[in-house]
């Protein structure tokens, strides 16, 4: 599997490799909702942004993860993140995660969108092996990881402390590179036919 950074562009985003120039719009658009991040590991927002910022780029450095600023096509405003984390070349398999959207692109096609073109690189990189793991408190992000075609897996129990100090159970869903096809053409009719251009 070779992974790497690259701009990705649908109909409705353009997924732009993470840079330093991103940092102010990246700001505009994840800080914000602060329930929305209690529940994830970093806190990206108010003043637990410049720390979310620090995490990003260094995991980004070190090679442990390829971030992504969300570009909405319809105003040119990034509206969100998305990753590549847990980057296992030899194994050929990735996590998609640390996805954070402002709250009013939550229900169209930017997630679907975003997902669909980070699965698609991914398995076009050779991956046989894509998944998802998800605070057991998520609900939403769940359903909407389903909704995908993944298939839920389990629960890793006490996996991950958050940065408010809560012990948190991980769901664990996923995609194979036999699924892939299905889910593909499941999320490509439901992009074209829910989200019409």
């Amino acid at each position: 599997m070779n992974l790497k950074g690259k701009l990705l562009k649908g109909r409705y985003v353009r997924l732009e490799p993470i840079t330093p120039e991103h940092k102010d719009e990246l700001r505009g658009a994840v800080d914000c909702d602060p329930e929305a991040w209690e529940i994830m590991s970093v806190n990206g927002c108010g003043e637990g942004f410049d720390d979310w910022w620090g995490a990003l780029k260094g995991e980004t450095e070190r090679g442990e993860r390829i971030g992504y600023a969300i570009r909405q096509l319809s105003d040119k405003r990034v509206v969100g993140t998305s990753s590549f984390l847990n980057i296992r070349k030899l194994h050929k398999g990735v996590e998609i995660g640390s996805t954070f959207l402002h709250p009013d692109v939550r229900s169209g096609p930017v997630n679907p969108e975003s997902k669909r073109l980070l699965l698609g690189q991914a398995f076009d990189a050779g991956a046989i092996r894509v998944e998802f793991m998800i605070d057991e408190r998520n609900a939403r992000s769940q359903a909407a990881v389903e909704k995908l075609g993944a298939t839920r897996e389990g629960t890793l129990r006490n996996h991950k402390i958050t940065w408010t100090g809560h012990v948190r159970d991980t769901v664990v869903l996923s995609i194979t590179d036999d699924d892939w096809p299905a889910v593909r053409d499941r999320l490509d009719f439901r992009l074209k036919s829910t989200f019409p251009a």
